[in-house]
């Protein structure tokens, strides 16, 4: 059994996940890691949105797993992807929860990126 703590969304710390609406693709450079139409957007209290993408509609081939971990009491254990290259930016810049807590269960098998680190372009229909 985990010590880590493990926390419920609620009107204290909202967390939503929904069908982005549109296009969702993301560039490495000028290269396409992802272009998908099936996106979910993740909105948890005053964070900023954030969009997670499917692994079969990503270039996961092209990606490495990194060892990195980080913990999040509301929705699990992180696991990390790197892309290619050794830039700084590109070393643990994708991130994917592969067994989420119940209520964010949808995001399972599905990859987040940092924007700061990949360009992240939302076409809404």
């Amino acid at each position: 059994m985990s010590s880590r703590p493990h926390k419920i969304p609620g009107p204290d710390h909202p967390i939503t996940v929904e069908p982005a609406k549109g296009r969702v693709v993301v560039r490495d450079g000028d290269r396409v890691v992802v272009d998908t139409r099936r996106a979910l957007v993740l909105t948890e209290a005053s964070y900023p949105p954030v969009f997670y993408v499917p692994r079969e509609d990503a270039d996961m081939a092209s990606l490495r797993r990194s060892d990195h971990h980080t913990y999040c009491p509301y929705k699990g254990e992180a696991s990390y992807y790197s892309l290619p290259g050794n830039e700084e930016r590109a070393i643990t810049a994708i991130w994917t929860y592969e067994e989420p807590y119940e209520a964010v269960d949808a995001i399972r098998g599905h990859l987040a990126f940092y924007p700061d680190r990949v360009r992240i372009e939302h076409t809404p229909d």
